[in-house]
């Protein structure tokens, strides 16, 4: 590949090490290639409320892919730019399914973050936040299911979310796009088609760039999508197996500067 035009890094895994920092060396080279010109965004399954500390370490981005590809954040202005949505008729018959395939599931919304949207995180009592930061507010099935939503999270700590996406996809179908970030218990559901590589693309259209000139990192199945549409894909050493089978290169792991190794080629 000659040097990328367009860099598209995820966010946990991928760019952050183990401590959940961006190396100096990560930082040095991502600011050497904005200097030259070359577009950098970051592509993440995080809502855009946790995209400024990333945007603080790394001090250069602007633009962030957020919710797998629902939502487009100008970190710079702090403002959502555009919001793909799980209407509130389409929440209901997916937790139907939902339960109906995993009982006893934990269930929680993601929504835009903006005021008209109420609380940005919500669960129902008794989910069990994959997260140790976890900021949801607790409410009942009518207030969960009565907004529109970017993401409707399913929990079940007792399977792995890859027995977990495989129960529900011939549950759900096309009705909706299912995913995870995290291995233990939590599917993440978007709307149908809405993937971190449609996001991207909007991205790349912005910028002018074709999928061929441009690069991206990242390591679990909610980067399959867009390693698969950009010209050439790379998969940390630390990535799920189903990524390190599509990738073009398999890099470094997270906490070896592996997104560093790659772009100090060109930059």
């Amino acid at each position: 590949m000659q040097a990328p035009h367009l860099v598209a890094t995820d966010v946990d895994g991928t760019l952050l090490d183990p401590d959940d920092r961006v190396t100096p060396r990560a930082a040095a080279v991502i600011d050497r290639l904005v200097a030259a010109g070359v577009g950098f965004v970051l592509v993440t399954g995080r809502p855009p409320r946790w995209i400024p500390p990333i945007v603080a370490q790394v001090g250069v981005a602007r633009l962030a892919v957020c919710a797998n590809g629902g939502v487009l954040y100008d970190a710079s202005e702090d403002r959502v730019l555009w919001a793909r949505t799980l209407a509130p008729e389409a929440l209901v018959r997916l937790v139907a399914a939902a339960e109906d395939t995993l009982p006893g599931c934990g269930l929680a919304v993601e929504r835009v973050g903006t005021a008209e949207d109420g609380a940005p995180f919500v669960a129902e009592p008794g989910y069990r936040h994959a997260w140790v930061d976890g900021d949801d507010v607790t409410v009942g099935r009518t207030e969960l299911l009565s907004r529109p939503a970017v993401k409707l999270l399913v929990r079940e700590p007792r399977l792995s979310s890859d027995a977990m996406v495989a129960a529900l996809t011939p549950v759900i179908g096309d009705a909706a796009d299912l995913t995870f970030s995290h291995p233990r218990g939590l599917v993440e559901i978007s709307p149908p088609g809405v993937t971190k590589a449609t996001g991207l693309a909007e991205v790349a259209r912005r910028y002018g760039v074709e999928a061929p000139d441009v690069i991206a990192f990242g390591d679990m199945p909610n980067d399959l999508e867009m390693l698969r549409w950009v010209g050439h894909g790379v998969a940390m050493g630390n990535a799920h197996p189903a990524l390190l089978e599509v990738a073009d290169e398999v890099t470094a792991g997270n906490g070896e500067d592996g997104l560093a190794l790659v772009l100090e080629r060109w930059f």
